[in-house]
């Protein structure tokens, strides 16, 4: 279970919040909004993994191009296009949202 304190309770006793986050992250606030969050390094270093690498499509091959033109949904999938029935159409460089004009 998450816990959630404020910054001053976790500077008065930081060492029982370190333990705590090594179960769940705590998150911290700071005059009423979360602010940060403690976790333990394990789950760090897990998140961190997951980060995804960005690269433009105009970088891509005709053989790259090719094979995302040829490639299929994966059965069961097809509630993920309701993911995009709310979402903005690109605008420029393939941007969404408010900063497509920019």
């Amino acid at each position: 279970m998450t816990t959630t304190v404020t910054a001053a309770a976790v500077s008065k006793n930081f060492g029982a919040y370190q333990d705590a986050a090594v179960r769940d992250p705590v998150i911290i606030t700071k005059n009423g909004r979360p602010r940060t969050v403690l976790l333990a390094y394990e789950d760090f270093v897990r998140l961190s993994k997951r980060d995804r690498r960005v690269e433009l499509t105009a970088e891509l091959s005709a053989d790259e191009i090719a094979a995302v033109e040829a490639s299929e949904m994966e059965p069961g999938l097809d509630h993920l296009n309701d993911e995009l029935a709310g979402s903005k159409p690109a605008g420029k460089n393939g941007v969404t949202g408010k900063h497509a004009a920019d």
